[in-house]
């Protein structure tokens, strides 16, 4: 696990098996074909088995050392989807858990060749699944649910490893110049965007001053923003509501 990582190995040990447990708890309690509010065409059932595909296609990558090319996506005949992404589960958290989330293994991210990596990607991954689930149950996203630690490293990733990173691997960029200075919980970020760029990277509050808009507002609140989950309303923004616009529009695109 590199220094990329705001919050330690145990820590999110722990809040992956507590979102795992809350995400099975909503699924029980609505139909399986019930639709995801912010996700136009998922239904509950098809975010839970794609969770379940996920952690073992993470599983494998460990196991293999390199993407695979082939791996369980769907339940087994006669096995739920709840069993699927339940057994998934604990295959993905025993190969955590046993190792050193330092210890080097491949991943899609060059800034961060190590186990952390995953064990970060799959907390989030189910993170905010989880939220897709409890609002397709109809009930409220509680952001107290959402810690403040995992938040923040939450915005962190998605900042940095997606807008940062995954745009350029999928070469998209924006369509005008924009900055956006990103601050919540005692830390911020700057992303920039232009014709044939995006960029983003951890900084101090003078990026505030520097930046074309600004957005702020409590860790869980902006963590759910930025992954598209809650309106903009929902968040505080100041200065270019396009560069607000655009930073929104093309993490949409990172992410989907």
């Amino acid at each position: 696990m590199s220094e990329q990582v705001l919050i330690d190995h145990g820590r999110m040990l722990d809040a992956i098996r507590v979102e795992v447990d809350l995400l099975v708890d909503a699924s029980q309690h609505t139909r399986g074909d019930t639709r995801v509010p912010a996700c136009p065409g998922l239904s509950v059932r098809e975010t839970v088995r794609h969770l379940g595909s996920v952690y073992r296609l993470v599983v494998s990558w460990l196991r293999e050392g390199a993407r695979p090319q082939q791996w369980q996506r769907d339940p087994a005949p006669g096995e739920s989807v709840t069993e699927f992404l339940r057994s998934g589960f604990e295959d993905l958290i025993g190969e955590l858990a046993a190792r050193d989330p330092y210890a080097s293994t491949p991943t899609w991210w060059p800034e961060d060749q190590t186990v952390g990596f995953w064990l970060r990607r799959m907390l989030h991954e189910t993170t905010i699944h989880r939220t897709d689930v409890q609002s397709a149950a109809g009930g409220t996203v509680l952001t107290n649910e959402i810690a403040a630690d995992i938040a923040i490293d939450g915005i962190d990733e998605v900042l940095l490893c997606w807008y940062g990173h995954r745009l350029e691997m999928l070469g998209v960029s924006g369509t005008r110049e924009g900055s956006v200075a990103v601050s919540s919980g005692g830390r911020t970020w700057f992303t920039r965007a232009g014709m044939s760029y995006t960029e983003a990277s951890r900084a101090d509050t003078s990026a505030l001053d520097r930046a074309a808009a600004v957005v702020r507002g409590e860790p869980a609140l902006v963590y759910l923003w930025l992954w598209g989950r809650i309106a903009t309303n929902m968040v505080t923004t100041e200065g270019d509501d396009d560069a607000v616009a655009q930073l929104w529009a093309l993490l949409r695109l990172a992410t989907r």
